[in-house]
């Protein structure tokens, strides 16, 4: 690869096993793929090692660079393995107990016991606050400044290191809290205090509380992280702006991200949403199903009409936050998902994972558990000679071993049927918590294709599609690092939001119109601090809108003119519209309520040029190996995915490249579009 000439641009998602860069020469549009491992204790030195050695491969300079776009799970983390601030709630007097009360909604229906409530605040660090609010705003009772210096003494010497404060009603009407966070920081020094109706300023006291819990436990843990990346930095010679990705897509800065942490819980993932819609929009496909398939994980976001899904709350390990993220489903389901048979006979695969360390068997790290991974071993989709380029070989026999010891024993089959059928298992895992993210929004996955891309996902993919009976399935150039490449179209946004319960009608309009300006003021500001001209500024407005006496809403985008009743109306209308499509039924007649009014502030970067890509005069087979297929060994040609012509190819066949390898079956072709990536169809069996 020739050396990169120009300004340089780097996106780089961390995660828990690898720290996938991606580099992009904005002079010519090409960009390179870079992997190295994460360093847990401190991600921020495995980045500028990666970062490093791609400058010292690819030939620039670190001074050459103009931004790095960063995603991290390092928020995620923190909660999943409660490494996290010992931290306060102060609410209202007699609400201490909201997050221990939380939603009467029960897992397990049927079960004479509710499972435990996830206390991130025990009892003894909840206080209470004499004040009162009403759902309007208006003083019922004044703050009482005395009882509130009393308390902040009480956590002062309780040696917290964080305070929530989330007050009835503030959402409403935020100056109570505004007080009182003034007084703790007069009163406690140093100490980071997160308010609800800063973070959250939404109606649902339990979800707001939780969402600025997370907020404040989580302020020390990221405001340390950049605080040692930006000394790594310096010290590299790293002068470029720095921008950490958000759970909604879009990116902000590190001053807001020390300040608002619980906007990254899902960084990562974000990103290859992000790059699903960038590549339905290059591909001319408006309809994608993007399936990000780890080691551990299985990922699902959806692109439908050209878009990724935002959703208004998310959940993390059983506490709902209540900001704006792109829609993401997830189960356990990765290469190194785990197949376990039960007392009847059942075979099962995931969620339980063999991870990194010690991994599936084939890894030799001491791993005698069956997974994934070990099954394509068995049945020769995986080369044990070129795992991860050929930097890492893989041990057939312990593979065979696990798999005849775990499922094929157990069941009473032969290796290769035993392996084939955990495989099945696991797709038909996959395909089901495909089809349900279509279904339960009234979509049919007939009219998707799915996008492929993860270390795992290009050998499962076509079958997933197959179990939608879809016809069409992308692999993207470089899967193994799509996310990171998704992170280099982003965006920079600031969610905004006000809870305002007034019905739909034109009447309406006189208490809404100041509310959404007020909005529009705030984002512009916080755009204008962020460095952004004024002809790269966007406000994408939106409405909860949910019929009277429903606990649930729907977001629906303004038109993007002046707000007045005829924008009114027409949201109004798109409400009905998107209400019979995810529900199967609407109410044209009645008024729908208007709960919350949101603005996403967005400050548009430069984006990418197109990547140049030139095929192969015609595809040549690097060799063949023999794979298990419908009960019987086929010699099947392996292709290196750079060697690829552009006449197409017949499955079966094998395409490896240095982070993936893609199985192609039998009744499918496969040829590069423009862009490079590769489009595989169906041609379907006749039906019956």
């Amino acid at each position: 690869m020739p050396a990169f000439a120009g300004s340089v641009r780097i996106a780089v998602d961390i995660g828990g096993t690898f720290t996938d860069l991606q580099i992009l020469d904005e002079a010519t549009g090409q960009t390179a793929a870079h992997k190295v491992p994460t360093t847990p204790a401190d991600p921020s030195e495995g980045l500028m090692r990666g970062i490093a050695e791609a400058a010292e491969r690819l030939g620039f300079e670190i001074a050459r660079v103009s931004g790095l776009m960063h995603g991290t799970t390092i928020a995620t983390n923190a909660v999943l393995q409660r490494r996290l601030a010992r931290g306060a709630l102060i609410a209202t007097a007699g609400f201490e107990d909201v997050l221990e009360i939380g939603r009467h909604v029960r897992r397990e229906i049927y079960s004479r016991i509710a499972e435990p409530r996830t206390l991130l605040i025990p009892r003894r660090h909840r206080w209470g606050v004499r004040e009162r609010l009403d759902a309007a705003g208006e003083v019922v009772e004044p703050l009482d400044e005395a009882d509130a210096r009393r308390v902040a003494a009480e956590i002062r010497s309780a040696g917290i290191d964080v305070v929530v404060v989330s007050l009835l009603h503030a959402y409403a009407n935020p100056a109570h809290e505004e007080r009182l966070a003034a007084i703790l920081r007069a009163e406690i020094p140093g100490c980071h205090v997160s308010r609800s109706s800063a973070i959250s300023p939404e109606i649902r006291e339990f979800e707001r509380t939780s969402t600025a819990v997370l907020n404040a436990l989580l302020m020390p843990v990221v405001a340390s992280y950049i605080e040692k990346l930006g000394a790594r930095a310096a010290a590299a010679g790293f002068a470029a702006p720095i921008y950490l990705v958000q759970s909604n897509g879009g990116v902000t800065t590190p001053a807001v991200a020390a300040e608002e942490p619980a906007r990254l819980i899902l960084s990562g993932p974000s990103g290859g949403a992000l790059a699903a819609e960038t590549l339905a929009a290059a591909l001319g496909r408006p309809n994608l199903v993007a399936v990000d398939m780890g080691g551990t994980s299985f990922d699902i976001s959806i692109v439908h009409d050209g878009h990724t899904r935002l959703v208004t709350q998310g959940e993390i390990d059983g506490c709902p936050v209540r900001l704006p993220m792109i829609e993401i489903r997830t189960i356990g389901a990765g290469g190194g998902s785990i197949a376990a048979v039960d007392a009847t006979g059942r075979l099962s695969v995931g969620p339980a994972s063999a991870g990194a360390v010690p991994g599936p068997a084939c890894y030799g790290r001491g791993g005698r558990l069956a997974t994934v991974t070990d099954a394509n071993v068995v049945l020769g989709r995986l080369d044990p000679g070129f795992f991860l380029g050929g930097t890492m070989r893989l041990d057939g026999a312990a593979a065979r071993q696990a798999v005849a010891d775990g499922v094929a024993g157990p069941l009473g089959l032969g290796l290769e049927a035993a392996a084939a059928g955990l495989l099945a298992v696991g797709v038909a895992t996959m395909a089901n918590a495909t089809r349900l993210s279509l279904f339960e929004k009234g979509l049919d996955p007939k009219d998707f294709a799915v996008v492929s891309f993860g270390g795992a996902a290009g050998l499962h993919a076509v079958e997933v599609a197959e179990a939608l009976g879809a016809d069409t399935v992308i692999f993207p150039r470089d899967p193994g690092t799509l996310s990171a490449w998704g992170m280099l179209f982003a965006d920079i946004v600031h969610d905004l939001a006000r809870s305002r319960l007034v019905p739909a009608l034109a009447g309406a309009v006189a208490e809404l119109a100041p509310l959404v300006a007020t909005l529009r003021q705030e984002g512009d500001a916080l755009l204008a601090r962020d460095g952004v001209p004024a002809g790269e500024r966007e406000f994408r407005f939106a409405l909860d809108l949910r019929y009277k006496g429903q606990a649930y809403e729907i977001t629906v985008p303004l038109p993007d003119r002046a707000f007045d009743a005829d924008a009114l109306a027409e949201a109004a209308a798109d409400f009905h519209r998107r209400h019979a499509m995810q529900y199967a039924h609407s109410d044209a007649a009645a008024v729908p309520d208007v709960v919350t009014v949101r603005l996403a502030a967005v400050g548009r970067l430069a984006k990418p040029r197109p990547r140049p890509f030139t095929p192969a005069e015609r595809s040549a087979a690097k060799g063949a190996r023999r794979i298990w297929i419908e009960r019987a060994w086929v010699d099947v040609p392996v292709h290196d995915r750079d060697a690829l012509g552009i006449e197409p190819l017949a499955g079966p066949a094998i395409i490896e490249e240095p982070h993936s390898t893609l199985y192609l079956p039998p009744g499918w072709t496969m040829a590069p579009a423009a862009t490079g990536d590769l489009v595989a169809t169906w041609e379907r069996p006749p039906a019956g």
